[in-house]
C-alpha cells in the first residue's frame, strides 16, 4: 500500500503518527548519472546540527533503507544527548552494494545533497563508508567529518568507539561484580571489524579471554593469527551459547537481541558496539527478567561520534580520549538510575538523553 506520492504509507505512518517518528526532517535523494539513491534524516536539532554517519547498504527495499534512516537518526538524538555533545541526530544511508556501486561520482552528488541542508546535517563514516570516502565527500561539503588527518580530519572513529565499549564494559563489571577488572572474564565478540578488533586487543591487554566470530572468516583467520589464544567459533549462534560466558558484545549490525537470542544467552552482561540492538522495545524486559546487565548501545558506542564531532573544532585525540573515558561514569549513572525508578538500563538512558533535549528545547 502507498500513499498519494508512491511512498510506502507505513513509512509515513511511522513518520507522522508513531512514537518512533517524530522526525523533524527526511530527504529523498537521487542522482541518476552516478546511480546515487540516499536517504537523509533528521530525527532532532534541539542541541545543535544534527549529526551522523552515511550507511552504505545493499537494502532488500526502498521502504526497508527508509525505515533503517528513520530508527538510526532517532538513535542518535539519544547518543549524542548522552555524549554531552552539542549536537542532535540525523543519519543518512545509501542504497546499493557498495562494492559494486561506490564511485567518486556517486560520493560527490551525495555530498551536494549534504551540503544542500545548509550544516542542519553533518555526516560521517558508517557501515560500508571510510575515511576515503569522507575525504570525496568534502570536496562537495564542508559539513562533513571523519575525514584523513591529510585533509584535515581525524581519521578512523572506530579506535575511540572501541574504547568507549571497553569502558562501558568497565562500569558493568563494576555495577555487577564490584569490580571493573575484565581479567580472567570470559567475552565474547560478534563482529570484528572496524570496531570489534579494536575492543579485543582492549580485552586482551587487561587479561580477558575472548571468543569471536564474524561472517567474514578471513578477518576471523587474521585475529586469531595474530593472537592464538583467542578462540573462534562458527557464528553468533554458536557465541551466545559458550559456557560460562561472562559479557556479549554484539559489534555487527542491529537486532541481536531478539526473542530468539535472549533465552539461550549464557552471558551475565551484554555491552557491544552494534547500533539498535534491541530488536524491539520489550527486549529490554526479558533481559532484566533473565537477570542480564545490558549497556545501552548507543552510550557505550559514543567514542566514535565524540571523536568526529569534535573534528568541527580541530581535533585533539588526548581531548576526545578524555571524553570517551567519561563513558563509564556515565554508563554506572544510567545502572545507578534503573535501579532507582525500577526501570531497564535502556529506559533509564532515553529518560536522561530526552530530558537533557527538552531542557534544550525551552531554551530556544
Amino acid at each position: 500500500m502507498t500513499d498519494v506520492t508512491g511512498a510506502p504509507a507505513d513509512v509515513l505512518h511511522t513518520l507522522f503518527h508513531s512514537e518512533q517518528g517524530g522526525h523533524e526532517q527526511v530527504v529523498l535523494c537521487q542522482d541518476r548519472a552516478s546511480g546515487l539513491k540516499a536517504v537523509i534524516a533528521l530525527h532532532s536539532t534541539a542541541l545543535g546540527p544534527a549529526l551522523g554517519g552515511t550507511r552504505f547498504y545493499p537494502y532488500a527495499s526502498e521502504a526497508d533503507a527508509v525505515t533503517d534512516a528513520l530508527n538510526l537518526a532517532r538513535g542518535m538524538s539519544y547518543k549524542n544527548a548522552m555524549a554531552g555533545l552539542d549536537h542532535g541526530g540525523g543519519k543518512a544511508v545509501i542504497i546499493g552494494d557498495p562494492e559494486q556501486i561506490k564511485s567518486e561520482e556517486l560520493l560527490l552528488a551525495y555530498g551536494r545533497f549534504v551540503a544542500s541542508l545548509g550544516g542542519r546535517y553533518v555526516t560521517a563514516c558508517d557501515v560500508g563508508t571510510y575515511v576515503a570516502d569522507m575525504d570525496v565527500v568534502a570536496r562537495e561539503c564542508s559539513w562533513t567529518t571523519g575525514r584523513s588527518p591529510e585533509n584535515g580530519g581525524a581519521g578512523d572513529s572506530s579506535v575511540l568507539t572501541a574504547f568507549g565499549v571497553y569502558q562501558g564494559m568497565r562500569a558493568s563489571a563494576q555495577h555487577l561484580w564490584g569490580d571493573p577488572s575484565l581479567r580472567d572474564r570470559t567475552v565474547g565478540v560478534a563482529g570484528v571489524g572496524k570496531v570489534g578488533h579494536h575492543l579485543v586487543e582492549h580485552l586482551l591487554a587487561e587479561g580477558a579471554h575472548v571468543v569471536v566470530t564474524d561472517v567474514r572468516k578471513d578477518v576471523v583467520r587474521g585475529i586469531t593469527e595474530r593472537h592464538p589464544s583467542v578462540v573462534a567459533v562458527a557464528d553468533t549462534d554458536a557465541l551466545i551459547r559458550v559456557e560460562n560466558l561472562d559479557v556479549y558484545a554484539p559489534c555487527a549490525l542491529g537486532g541481536a537481541l531478539n526473542d530468539d537470542t535472549v533465552p539461550v544467552l549464557t552471558a551475565r552482561v551484554v555491552c557491544g558496539a552494534a547500533n539498535n540492538q534491541l530488536a524491539h522495545p520489550g527486549v529490554e524486559k526479558d533481559l532484566a527478567d533473565r537477570g542480564i546487565l545490558y549497556a545501552p548501545d548507543y552510550v557505550v558506542n559514543a567514542g566514535g561520534v565524540i571523536q568526529v564531532a569534535d573534528e568541527l573544532h580541530g581535533f585533539d585525540f588526548d581531548r576526545c580520549k578524555a571524553k570517551a573515558a567519561k563513558i563509564y561514569d556515565t554508563t554506572l549513572a544510567i545502572f545507578a538510575r534503573a535501579k532507582e525508578d525500577g526501570i531497564p538500563p535502556a529506559a533509564a538512558a532515553d529518560r536522561i538523553a530526552e530530558q537533557r533535549m527538552a531542557e534544550a528545547r525551552t531554551r530556544r
